[in-house]
């Protein structure tokens, strides 16, 4: 028996993968910004969680706010805010 029906396999799989990857590079692009942005905005949580006593507000620095904040922004932000103060 030959060992070329088992390199065909193999090269077949890494074509088809090379394939995937080409046709998921836009999604793919899309969420590693989103994880980019989430981590951006949970540093910002972290440190408006230090300072935010002052004002007398409190945001809980979890991942879904963080979410929030990498979907929608500074805008999030406020929005958050307002939840916070509705929700009182």
């Amino acid at each position: 028996m030959s060992p070329v029906p088992g390199y065909a396999a193999w090269c077949l799989t890494g074509l088809l993968l090379c394939a995937a990857l080409f046709l998921l590079r836009d999604l793919a692009a899309r969420l590693l910004r989103l994880a980019l942005r989430s981590s951006v905005g949970l540093a910002a949580l972290a440190l408006f969680s230090q300072v935010g006593h002052l004002f007398g507000i409190s945001l809980g620095v979890n991942l879904v706010n963080a979410l929030i904040l990498g979907l929608l922004g500074v805008p999030g932000f406020g929005l958050l805010l307002m939840v916070q103060w509705v929700l009182r």
